[in-house]
């Protein structure tokens, strides 16, 4: 989920984004007669800006039948007061990997790729390190983030251009975790590195694999991977701010150089457009044949991501607390956080998205229990 970097841009000097009618700092909720109401998630919401904090805080629910209901709370623009906008766009981080993941696992169904071929089949001799060797590696292991590859961010990543295979060698300057295998430790290089081996075999950029088999297949109109040097968010959306300690003054971060996440967290898109692929991630045959789906939805423990949660092929299940559970993965990019995901028969959908990585961990917990609610209703 989490991507993390040392960042020292300098302030966005962009022009306000200009959001829905409500007053700075009010809140609302939309449904398809555009009615305001107050339920638990605006609540929710209400409290993360009011109790927490945050700037902003937005989210979006698909209910049964493919209704939606869009929520803003907090202000979108600190400097001028500009209202949050509705349903805007945020850089997702790390939900970029269940995109990745799925493409992978097209490539298999198509007979391209196999899941127990190493990495070496495709990248022959690039993998090797500290006890870090591509013809033990399996693809399926770096999807899963069972290979034990050391994480890039580990490094000293300063805001700047990076190409994915100066992000791999960063990587294997470190030792390996664990054998290839016999653990699970999550790493951004693993996504970085199934990004690379997509485009050996597909002979394109990851991006437009992505574009072309998920956000055009699925018409996800506010989606998209920013192309070479593009530190910009395209269409309305609440600036992103980072506090660097507890009481610090929040920093304007919102225009920063992707590339340092490339496959495993460049991906900017709005709420909608999350629960959106998640639904259809969900249903066999959208985007993936059942078998894959099945292969994705094959986890291991990863209570990284909290009690009783686990780690599929690019996707976490997490327990519900009115019973079952819900699949997703969920975002960490410097000045935005997401939470979210589906409930396990796909029919109901909710994604929450914080314009700050807040530095009291306990602030995510509140916005994983506003996922958890959402999602409870009605059950």
């Amino acid at each position: 989920m989490a991507v993390g970097v040392l960042v020292t841009p300098a302030v966005s000097e962009a022009s306000a984004v200009s959001g829905a009618a409500e007053a700075p700092g009010a809140s609302a909720v939309s449904g398809a007669s555009g009615a305001r109401t107050t339920d638990t998630v605006q609540r929710g919401l209400d409290a993360l800006v009011r109790a927490d904090g945050l700037p902003a805080a937005l989210a979006s629910v698909k209910e049964p039948g493919g209704r939606g209901r869009t929520y803003t709370a907090g202000v979108g623009d600190l400097a001028t007061g500009a209202a949050v906008p509705r349903d805007g766009q945020v850089r997702i981080g790390s939900n970029t990997k269940a995109f990745t993941a799925v493409v992978v696992l097209q490539l298999v169904a198509e007979g391209r790729m196999r899941l127990d071929d190493t990495v070496d089949t495709y990248l022959p001799g690039v993998v090797r390190g500290h006890g870090i060797d591509g013809r033990k590696i399996k693809v399926r292991q770096i999807l899963q983030q069972t290979s034990g590859l050391p994480n890039y961010t580990k490094g000293d990543l300063r805001p700047r251009y990076y190409e994915p295979r100066e992000l791999l060698d960063i990587a294997l300057e470190y030792e390996s975790e664990f054998d290839p295998g016999e653990d699970w430790a999550y790493s951004n290089t693993n996504y970085v590195l199934a990004g690379l081996i997509v485009e050996k075999v597909t002979r394109h950029s990851i991006a437009e694999e992505i574009d072309r088999r998920i956000i055009k297949r699925l018409g996800l109109r506010h989606t998209y991977f920013p192309a070479p040097r593009d530190a910009t968010i395209r269409e309305p959306h609440p600036k992103g701010y980072l506090q660097e300690a507890p009481g610090a003054p929040l920093r304007d971060i919102t225009e920063l150089d992707p590339s340092w996440t490339w496959a495993a967290g460049q991906l900017i898109s709005t709420n909608s457009d999350v629960n959106r692929f998640y639904a259809a991630l969900l249903t066999p045959g959208r985007l993936l044949p059942e078998p894959q789906l099945d292969q994705m939805r094959t986890t291991v423990a990863a209570d990284y991501f909290g009690k009783g949660a686990r780690y599929g092929l690019g996707i976490v299940s997490r327990p519900l607390s009115c019973g079952g559970l819900y699949w997703g993965h969920g975002g960490s990019y410097p000045g935005y956080e997401t939470r979210g995901g589906v409930t396990e028969d796909g029919r109901r959908a909710v994604n929450v998205a914080v314009t700050m990585q807040p530095t009291d961990k306990a602030v995510m917990t509140h916005v994983d229990e506003v996922v958890d609610r959402a999602l409870c209703r009605h059950r």
